[in-house]
């Protein structure tokens, strides 16, 4: 069905965008962005691209455009088809902007994914327009030692002694956990399987909570492991792996003859935000000589805020950690982080390649990067976390977190206040779970659990198809109809409770439009 157009909103359905004319003299087509001239072939066109993108955004005037998938794909082709020459950059800068699910719009707040502070923006630029590349330190001298200094700084901040710990920046909490269970295979297998593979009789297991991120089954395929090598682990209602169950599946594994080389704890679950009993994990891993990974991608920004970091407790006991500051750290993807509390267990991962990092070369001072990453060719994303940390220090960066998660406890009270809306629990972090309850049939009592399932589901495609808001959809664990949710996960530090109040209203009047039928 059709929601009305809010009062005051204008109608924004797609249409031919306009080419947003530059503000200076264009540059040669096939100016560098690098060198002495570098700066003067890039201000016009930045400045073309921030008129663009200020044009893109109020054309599209909410969280996303409004229209369905196939009317904006078809808006991108003619786009394509169009624009060419010098008018290809502003026309395609204001076709993205026009299309984008905006994470700075106060109603865009289903997933973890930041609004990026501007320094971290203007700062990314930087490392764009020179380009360089920490396979070699003869591609980035200045950006290899930067990463090592930050490496060294987030160890700390983690509780890792720096002098003993390593660590990379990495795309995302998927490439950190397939790094960490990586050295965990390699170092619990005694380091063959690089050579001869997984030996003949050995059954290697990952234990990990079933809420833990998908990578980790991703992780165990990659790794040649199979997914049925993770064994999943019961949760809590708050999602929480219970340690209990923990000890069951360690100690079951190990009387069935298999071998646990992981227990993967999760900080910062992504349909809660909970966060796994760290020290309990620990313990265990240690009692049956399991390596522990701590995915620490969303949690891990509760390390910033002195309030919210004792619900990391025991961190620093995990073998290794993935964090990601394109989460709580307001950083343009990617920023990832990968750390390792003894520097050897990266054994697996050296490697050496004569026109990268030749011994003598090293032997003479010149440092190398390449045997800490998965990657050759990598970018220096550390730089854009080195120039915020700079600026806005730990305790600015930690106001935003805390700013965050006084938002999502606004909104569990706001969802609570709202008898059409059901919360599913209290916030840990930034993200709450709830839905909307439709009413039943007169006479017949609340709408059965599949009804409400689909009329969840329902407006949140309204709300996309509308351009009003973008809200997140879940599933609890279990079986059968009822566990569907919706999902707001509010890592916009600026937004405010009212703007919150706002986007809960739209999500109550389109469930009562669907429910209407």
């Amino acid at each position: 069905m059709t929601t009305p157009v809010e009062p005051g909103r204008p109608d924004r359905e797609p249409a031919r965008l306009a080419a947003v004319p530059g503000t200076a003299p264009a540059p040669a087509p096939d100016a560098l962005a690098g060198g002495a001239g570098g700066g003067a072939a890039l201000a016009p066109l930045v400045a073309e691209v921030l008129a663009a993108l200020a044009a893109g955004a109020a054309r599209r005037a909410g969280p996303l455009p409004a229209g369905r998938p196939g009317e904006l794909a078809a808006l991108a082709r003619a786009e394509l088809a169009d624009a060419h020459g010098p008018q290809a950059l502003a026309r395609l800068t204001e076709l993205l902007a026009h299309g984008a699910a905006d994470p700075a719009d106060p109603a865009c707040a289903a997933h973890l994914h930041c609004p990026p502070l501007a320094v971290a923006a203007a700062a990314d630029l930087a490392v764009s327009a020179l380009n360089p590349s920490q396979d070699s330190w003869d591609q980035a001298p200045a950006a290899t030692a930067l990463e090592t200094a930050l490496i060294a700084e987030l160890a700390a901040l983690v509780g890792y002694d720096p002098a003993g710990a390593a660590g990379v920046l990495t795309s995302g909490g998927t490439e950190s956990n397939l790094m960490g269970l990586m050295l965990a295979r390699d170092q619990k297998l005694d380091g063959i399987v690089e050579l001869e593979g997984i030996p003949a009789g050995v059954e290697p297991r990952i234990i990990a909570s079933r809420a833990a991120h998908f990578s980790v089954q991703r992780a165990a395929a990659l790794l040649g492991l199979g997914e049925r090598a993770v064994v999943p682990v019961p949760v809590d209602r708050d999602q929480r792996m219970d340690p209990d169950a923990l000890a069951s599946a360690l100690a079951g594994a190990s009387w069935a003859g298999q071998t646990p080389i992981a227990v993967v704890a999760t900080a910062g679950t992504t349909d809660t935000g909970a966060i796994d009993p760290l020290h309990a994990a620990a313990d265990l891993a240690a009692r049956y000589g399991a390596w522990l990974h701590v995915d620490a991608a969303y949690g891990g920004g509760a390390l910033l805020s002195d309030r919210l970091a004792p619900l990391l407790d025991g961190i620093a006991r995990a073998d290794s950690v993935s964090l990601d500051w394109h989460k709580l750290g307001w950083q343009p993807a990617a920023a990832g982080v990968f750390l390792v509390r003894r520097a050897e267990t990266y054994v697996s991962l050296a490697r050496r390649a004569e026109y990268l990092n030749p011994a003598d070369d090293e032997q003479a001072g010149y440092p190398s990067l390449l045997g800490r990453s998965l990657r050759t060719t990598r970018r220096a994303d550390a730089f854009k976390i080195a120039v915020t940390l700079r600026t806005l220090g730990r305790a600015g960066l930690g106001r935003l977190v805390d700013a965050c998660h006084r938002l999502a406890l606004d909104a569990a009270e706001a969802v609570r206040a709202e008898p059409a809306l059901e919360l599913y629990a209290e916030p840990v972090l930034t993200t709450v779970l709830f839905r909307y309850l439709p009413p039943g049939r007169p006479g017949a009592g609340a709408a059965d659990p599949a009804t409400v399932d689909a009329v969840n589901g329902e407006l949140r495609r309204e709300l996309l198809r509308t351009g009003r808001a973008v809200v997140g959809r879940t599933e609890l664990p279990g079986e059968g109809p009822g566990r569907v949710r919706l999902k707001l996960t509010l890592l916009n530090p600026h937004t405010t409770a009212a703007e919150v109040g706002v986007l809960l209203g739209r999500v109550v009047r389109a469930g009562r439009e669907i429910a209407a039928g």
